[in-house]
């Protein structure tokens, strides 16, 4: 079942540019930015919440500060492509605060993942005592990132 899309005019677009730049904005100063009161602001930003347009506010850190600096991509070959193979290794996956982001591709490799570590050595820890465990991986070929060009968590709008 597809999920209707919802119609956003330009003051929600608005609205959700500047939540998406700043999260712990304070509403009144919201309501400023986009030209509206507090109250209409304010219940026009629970209307989006409540549509889950807004899933939820996060604190985006700084791995380099806290031991977890390196990120590496992993592309994932499975033995085999039936369901249970599939929902195994996603169950696997997510018991793995290591593995930040995981896509399901359509293309040469069946997984995409990246990992946050330390290092290279705690990597391949990481790779030796977790990732070749999960007994539906039948290959994987890691891709370390020589400079972070970009990266952002805000949409298009």
């Amino acid at each position: 079942m597809k999920e209707s899309r919802l119609k956003l005019d330009a003051i929600d677009r608005h609205i959700l540019q500047v939540l998406q730049r700043d999260g712990k904005i304070q509403n009144i100063e919201l309501a400023k930015e986009v030209g509206l009161s507090p109250s209409p602001c304010l219940r026009r930003v629970k209307l989006l919440e409540e549509a889950g347009v807004i899933k939820r506010y996060v604190a985006v850190l700084d791995g380099s500060k806290i031991g977890a600096g390196l990120s590496l991509f992993a592309r994932i070959w499975f033995k085999t492509q039936d369901a249970k193979t599939i929902n195994q290794f996603v169950e696997d996956i997510k018991q793995m605060p290591e593995v930040v982001e995981c896509h399901l591709m359509a293309g040469e490799c069946d997984a995409l993942i990246r990992i946050v570590t330390e290092d290279l050595a705690s990597y391949r820890r990481f790779h030796a005592d977790h990732l070749t465990q999960i007994s539906s991986i039948q290959s994987i070929k890691t891709e370390v990132p020589m400079e972070t060009v970009k990266v952002t968590y805000a949409l298009p709008l």
